[in-house]
């Protein structure tokens, strides 16, 4: 008699290494004002719009220069991250897909600067695998210090429409929480500080230019272009001292640097405030997340059959 022995392997979810894909469903409010960043100025709500417009292209990038490697990983724990970044990054296309819905309904010209931003993208994806990872490796460290502004920029916050801001948050927190994986994937499969520095040229001479263009043409045709005082206003918000966009390019030599590692950006604690504070138990995001029951069962071990 023969008996049969079902084994079962434990595989770790996203969830499990603190890289949960939250599903979202966000509301855009009709009476938002038109620029709703920094006190309704023109230039840098535009440029949020733009970032807005770059992100679905941008995270597919992403997802497809890290999912090329996956087979190549053996670490349980780092298949499981890189599962949570493919599905964080996948949900936050979507929520700005549909952010971006709601631009165009205003007759926001989000497309100008998707379209602008696929044609640096296309020539990325002309690289090598390795050194395509390499660039996105260079894109998370700028969006990773992006996130950090979006949550603790003082200014930013208290200046802009709070429902609108709502989308911000959850993507900055889940963009700290997986602001690894792709560097880690990148070191695994045996990157190299040289193929670090081509891939900051590259997205200096291939990205930089596309996205500060249609920031451009979004001004020309809002027609606040001329408006000086507004637009110096924005600049100041923006790239002053204390600016916005300041505190982010500060950051970026570090990634030139021989010992470079995404987990020096130590933002531990700034994340579990905002898990609390998005997702705890009187969190501000608990009406638009939609999977809390799945998240939750992930707290145990899961196990497939082999």
């Amino acid at each position: 008699m023969s008996v049969n022995v079902q084994a079962t392997t434990r595989i770790l979810s996203g969830a499990q290494v603190g890289i949960p894909p939250r599903h979202m469903s966000f509301s855009f409010p009709a009476e938002a004002d038109r620029y709703f960043f920094f006190n309704q100025n023109p230039l840098a709500s535009l440029m949020f719009v733009v970032f807005s417009g770059i992100f679905p292209p941008g995270e597919r990038f992403f997802v497809e220069s890290v999912r090329h490697f996956r087979n190549q990983i053996s670490d349980p724990t780092l298949k499981a991250q890189v599962a949570g970044f493919i599905g964080q990054e996948a949900l936050h296309g979507r929520e700005h897909d549909r952010l971006n819905s709601f631009f165009a309904e205003r007759k926001l010209a989000v497309d100008i600067p998707e379209r602008y931003v696929k044609w640096g993208l296309s020539q990325l994806e002309n690289l090598s695998p390795r050194l395509q990872l390499a660039c996105t490796t260079m894109m998370e460290h700028f969006t990773a210090h992006l996130a950090e502004q979006w949550l603790t920029h003082e200014e930013f916050r208290s200046s802009s429409d709070g429902e609108m801001l709502k989308l911000w948050y959850w993507h900055a927190l889940e963009e700290l929480e997986h602001k690894s994986v792709a560097y880690d994937v990148f070191e695994q499969v045996g990157g190299t500080v040289a193929e670090r520095r081509i891939a900051l040229g590259l997205i200096i001479a291939l990205m930089a230019p596309p996205i500060i263009a249609s920031w451009g043409v979004l001004l020309i045709k809002e027609g606040q272009l001329l408006n000086v005082r507004e637009n110096a206003r924005g600049l100041r918000a923006l790239f002053g001292k204390r600016g916005f966009i300041s505190g982010i390019l500060k950051h970026m030599p570090a990634y030139l640097k021989p010992g470079f590692h995404p987990s020096q950006q130590q933002t531990q604690a700034l994340e579990r405030e905002w898990r609390e504070k998005l997702f705890g138990q009187y969190g501000e995001l608990l009406q638009e997340f939609s999977n809390r029951e799945a998240l939750a069962c992930c707290d145990n071990e899961c196990y497939l059959d082999s």
